[in-house]
């Protein structure tokens, strides 16, 4: 059952379908074509279109047109044809654009494992990827990752421990707050990790991401949660990883967020990431 947000942003979203694998890739899209290039937001692992659910409306009433895809693999979209990793995402994700938007280049802010595949299609497809913006993503060879232990939950026979060990997770990885995972937020979480079809995802603890950022092309900003538990200890190393990319701006970091900040600290994101886009 979606949460009542849910519900309301999908009732504004245009749906389109593309071909992906044996299916198709879910797109949704709110706000009209303006004189702003549109904005593909690319959500993390185990999640959909939700994990931008407070960016969205905000994205919409400053001017931009918003696409977000169910990526390959994850939520209502198919599987893609060649692999189960980031690097099989970004060309069906093309493909997808071409379709929906011909040649239009467009400016691409990618979430954790969305971060990585925006890294992918801008060094594959230059033409496309006018800016990248990069939030809380993995790939750049400091295996944070490592360091943080989630729980196993599909085996467990009822939905209160299940329930249990999401909230586990969330507080683990995502939200620096515990506070801040209510029964929306944990019903958000159980819809998509249910749809998660990649289990196997293994770059997110190499340097897949830093090496791709040797040839994009395009300008890269990158905004993090200060508290992110995949770079505690480790924020040092994560903007000298960055800053080693060609075009690499700037890292901002956002206080009091986890890895999922642009959930977090919604406000203080938005003020962060829309001035990168203009």
């Amino acid at each position: 059952m979606p949460t009542p947000a849910i519900a309301t942003l999908r009732r504004c979203a245009v749906e389109r379908h593309t071909p992906c694998g044996d299916g198709h890739t879910v797109w949704h899209v709110w706000g009209q074509p303006g004189p702003q290039r549109p904005l593909l937001l690319l959500h993390g692992g185990s999640g959909s279109w939700t994990h931008w659910l407070r960016n969205i409306q905000p994205l919409v009433d400053a001017g931009r047109q918003v696409w977000i895809p169910d990526l390959p693999g994850f939520g209502d979209s198919a599987l893609p044809a060649d692999g189960l990793d980031a690097d099989a995402v970004p060309a069906p994700l093309e493909a997808g654009l071409q379709r929906l938007l011909g040649t239009q280049a467009v400016d691409v802010v990618g979430f954790s494992f969305g971060g990585m595949v925006g890294g992918f299609l801008a060094q594959a497809h230059p033409a496309r990827v006018a800016r990248l913006v990069l939030v809380g993503a993995p790939g750049l060879g400091l295996g944070g990752r490592h360091s943080v232990r989630l729980k196993g939950w599909r085996h467990l026979p009822t939905t209160a421990q299940q329930e249990e060990v999401h909230r586990y997770n969330l507080a683990a990885l995502m939200l620096h707050d515990p506070a801040a995972i209510d029964a929306q937020v944990l019903a958000l979480h159980v819809a998509n990790v249910w749809r998660d079809r990649m289990p196997a995802r293994r770059l997110s603890n190499t340097d897949a991401l830093a090496v791709a950022l040797q040839q994009v092309r395009c300008p890269v900003h990158a905004i993090y949660g200060r508290e992110d538990p995949l770079y505690l200890g480790q924020l040092d190393a994560l903007a000298t990883a960055l800053h080693a990319a060609p075009t690499f701006q700037a890292l901002q970091l956002i206080a009091h967020a986890g890895h999922w900040v642009q959930f977090e600290h919604a406000h203080a994101f938005h003020s962060a990431l829309l001035p990168l886009l203009t």
